[in-house]
């Protein structure tokens, strides 16, 4: 289990690489940059004093050399004006739409985000789970029509009217926060367990918001595989031999229908990061996303690729949990990578 897990660590160097290089070409595709598009505009209006500022700026932070060094410097496997100083040195550039280290723009936000992702990873496996079993289990009984319900609220509402209705009624009928991840007397606190208990209390709407659709999707996949399985020979053979039903329900046919329920995880961060980008703009959460969404319209190069960067790291790590618990789960996946090998 070690060297599976080592194996599946070293696999996300060479990912991570080209991922990088991807977001790179990606957020220059558009053209011109940040200070680019700011000189135009000083001299457009001649302002000397700010084009002597921004030009400054583009010698010191190499955007006027070539792609593939720019690229080298920002990653840190080139020197650049200050010697190697990129993300392998930790760090992570300069905002040039915010005025100040990207580190400094991200800061606290990124905590926040992980902490908001996680709750609604938590959310979708603890609903869809017990709810998916219950549906495939109750097949068409009132449990089963209850799941199509959430299904078809989770998947067919748009994520911010369900934020708006939530943050409505969630404050008129249980006294809920509207927007934030803290009440504001606790932000320049240090952690306590009531500073704990706002950042829970202020992540309820957001959760179910931003894992309702996933919940949907998970809830009806396991299902699916789970009334596949029930239907198989080898089940109903148990039942014949009079195995209890639930040592026959937990003994082959719920672990195999998790095995494609686990997989999700990969796929499920992604959807959910994305998700909660405009969602953390509706309810104004100091989330990464408005700041994705400001970097990616400024061209703010430095701040858009640090954050796709740390979204793709998130997913890598989901991908890995992802495999960790399918190797626990299904010993067959685990020892057919040992035979490959």
């Amino acid at each position: 289990m070690l060297r599976f897990i080592l194996r599946r660590l070293l696999m996300m160097i060479p990912t991570l690489i080209v991922v990088s290089m991807l977001i790179f070409v990606v957020i220059n595709l558009p053209p011109g940059d940040f200070l680019s598009n700011q000189i135009a505009e000083l001299r457009a209006t001649g302002q000397e004093a700010g084009l002597a500022k921004a030009e400054f700026l583009r010698h010191e932070y190499a955007l006027d050399r070539s792609l593939p060094e720019q690229y080298l410097i920002w990653v840190g496997l080139w020197p650049g004006p200050s010697g190697f100083n990129g993300l392998l040195q930790g760090d992570l550039g300069w905002s040039f739409e915010f005025g100040k280290p990207v580190a400094e723009v991200v800061g606290e936000t990124l905590w926040f985000t992980v902490i908001l992702n996680l709750s609604a990873v938590l959310f979708v496996y603890l609903v869809s789970f017990p709810l998916g079993a219950l549906a495939a289990i109750r097949a068409n009984s009132w449990v089963d029509y209850l799941a199509a319900i959430v299904g078809y609220i989770g998947l067919a509402t748009p994520n911010f009217l369900l934020a708006l209705i939530l943050l409505y009624y969630g404050q008129k009928w249980l006294g809920l926060p509207i927007g934030g991840l803290m009440d504001p007397r606790h932000e320049n606190e240090p952690m306590s367990m009531a500073k704990i208990g706002s950042v829970l209390h202020h992540l309820i709407v957001p959760t179910i918001v931003i894992g309702l659709s996933g919940t949907a999707a998970m809830v009806r996949r396991l299902r699916a595989n789970l009334l596949d399985e029930l239907g198989k020979p080898y089940v109903v053979t148990a039942k014949a031999k009079g195995v209890p039903p639930v040592r026959r329900l937990t003994r082959y046919p719920l672990r195999m229908a998790l095995n494609p329920f686990v997989s999700d995880i990969g796929s499920l961060l992604p959807s959910l990061v994305s998700g909660s980008v405009l969602i953390s703009v509706v309810l104004s959460l100091p989330t990464i996303g408005p700041a994705l969404l400001e970097a990616l319209r400024a061209q703010d190069q430095f701040l858009a690729g640090f954050i796709l960067m740390f979204i793709s790291l998130l997913v890598l790590v989901g991908m890995l949990i992802s495999d960790i618990l399918l190797a626990l789960l299904d010993p067959r996946i685990r020892l057919s990578k040992r035979q490959r090998s």
